[in-house]
Formats: structure tokens, C-alpha cells, sequence
């Protein structure tokens, strides 16, 4: 089921949203040779309670008994997403590294009445859900590394504009997917985009490939949609694989990859960023 949010609900995880894309842009800021993912854990940890917020990745239940384990998702240079902050690892020089977050916001009654917001019916704490990714390189970074960051970066760019009402999901996947094919890097197909608001992750798919025309997930745009668009690149191939944890999934053939990632909300003026910092 696609829901379609309100102006005021929709607003309401714009303020969330950008609360969570002032973290995570301090966050990237953090990534440095030398420096462990155990403090970006704990730093996002300090930043998401002193907003009013609860993190929506850790406790996320994956199917098959398994609990993602972090708030953070630290993916490093051939972990496509879903590598957990913890146990403890240090970023050495040239790592490329991915940071995924999301949070629900305002889990306390005196913020929404404070900020006159709505309430989520279908959250306990009756907070709006936003999720944003960024990769970055620590220090110098390869050549090759430098390319698939910015041009991950540009698909995101690209898929969003593409994200407008009347037009359909298939806009998005095409804009994304042949700008990372003219620049020689795989799209990652096992993987894709979703709404996000309401829940963290809710329908509908928001691929970044090419799908069927008139396959039925080939959903138009309508304003009140909120979604996430997060192109996943790699240098090779787009196949992947998963670790031995069963969470984090991996390049299939070692090579490096990236992630940008924005919460959108289809609107009738076109396409917002709701996690913009």
C-alpha cells in the first residue's frame, strides 16, 4: 500500500528531515583515517537523543530472526550497505565510506505540541520517519574512488529531478541508470529505493534501474508520496553478495561502491528534499 501524506504530515518529516541531514552531514565530516566507527555510532547516538529522536535502523528486524544491530549503517569500500558500526573498525586512508541513517522524529509529546505538528497513527511514539545516506572518501582517495563518489552522487541528483507528479518510477530508475552506465559502473539491482514517512520503509519500490513498462510497479508519481531515492554504484559489475553475518551485502566481485541517499516528497511544485541539512 502507498500512502499519501498530507501537507501538515509531510511538513512534519521535513522538520525531522532536516534535523537528520544537519547529523548526518556532521557525521561525514568525522570520516578521517584514524577514526573508528565506533565514534560515528556513538556520536549519532549523542545527536539523534538531544533532538528528541529515536533511530530507526537499530533493532530493525531482516527476516529470518536477524536484528540490525546499529543505529549507523557504516558500509566501507566493497560493502555495498548494511555494515553495522559494531563491532568497533578503524577507517584507514582511501577507504570509501558510506553512512546511512534514519531517525523518527519527534518521539516526545511536548515537541509536536511545541512545533504544532501531527500525529503518526500507525508509530507508538508517534514520530515521522527520514532516511539519508552519503558517501565520502578518508583523505586522498583513488582516482577511481573519486569518480564513483561523484557520480553516485550525481545520480541521486539526476533521480530526484526526474521525481516529479504524472511522471512515473520508471523516470527515476532510467535517469539514474543510464548516467551510471555512460560513466562505466554497475547499478545495483538487488537493491532499491522506498516511501519512507509513516514507517521506515513502506511502499512502493523506488528502483534505480530500468523496470518493465507496464510492469504494475511502474507506479505514476502523485503529490503526497514521500520517498527515498539511493542509487547504490559500484566500480564492477552490479552483483552482489551476502556476508557471513547474513546483513551486510557486499560487492560480488571486491570491487568498490557507493550510496546517496534523500528523502523526497513528490509534491504538485515538483520534488522536495526533505533531508536536506
Amino acid at each position: 500500500m502507498v500512502y499519501i501524506k498530507t501537507k501538515e504530515e509531510i511538513e512534519a518529516i521535513r522538520s525531522g528531515g532536516r534535523i537528520l541531514g544537519g547529523i548526518l552531514a556532521y557525521l561525514i565530516t568525522q570520516v578521517r583515517p584514524g577514526v573508528s566507527t565506533a565514534l560515528l555510532e556513538a556520536e549519532a547516538e549523542r545527536l539523534i537523543e538531544s533532538a528528541g529522536g529515536r533511530p530507526a535502523f537499530k533493532g530493525y528486524p531482516l527476516g529470518e530472526g536477524l536484528i540490525f544491530p546499529t543505529i549507523l549503517c557504516v558500509s566501507i569500500n566493497h560493502e555495498v550497505v548494511h555494515g553495522s558500526a559494531l563491532p568497533e573498525r578503524i577507517i584507514n586512508a582511501g577507504d570509501v565510506v558510506d553512512i546511512d541513517i534514519g531517525m523518527e522524529w519527534p518521539i516526545k509529546g511536548e515537541l509536536r505540541r511545541r512545533f504544532n505538528l501531527p500525529l503518526n497513527q500507525l508509530s507508538p511514539a508517534g514520530g515521522f520517519y527520514t532516511d539519508t545516506c552519503a558517501t565520502a572518501i578518508a583523505g586522498a582517495g583513488s582516482p577511481e574512488a573519486k569518480r564513483l563518489v561523484k557520480v553516485t552522487r550525481e545520480c541521486l541528483e539526476k533521480g530526484i529531478a526526474a521525481a516529479c507528479p504524472g511522471r512515473r518510477l520508471n523516470d527515476i530508475g532510467r535517469a539514474v541508470q543510464e548516467h551510471a552506465e555512460k560513466n562505466g559502473l554497475g547499478v545495483v539491482r538487488d537493491l532499491v529505493g522506498h516511501g519512507v514517512g509513516y514507517e521506515p520503509h513502506e511502499d512502493p519500490h523506488v528502483f534505480n534501474f530500468i523496470i518493465p513498462e507496464r510492469s504494475p510497479d511502474n507506479l505514476e508519481l502523485e503529490p503526497g508520496m514521500v520517498i527515498a531515492i539511493e542509487p547504490m554504484l559500484n566500480l564492477g559489475t552490479h552483483r552482489v553478495k551476502t556476508a557471513k553475518d547474513g546483513y551486510t551485502v557486499l560487492t560480488a566481485d571486491g570491487s568498490l561502491s557507493a550510496h546517496f541517499e534523500h528523502t523526497v516528497a513528490i509534491t504538485e511544485s515538483g520534488p522536495q528534499i526533505m533531508t536536506a541539512a
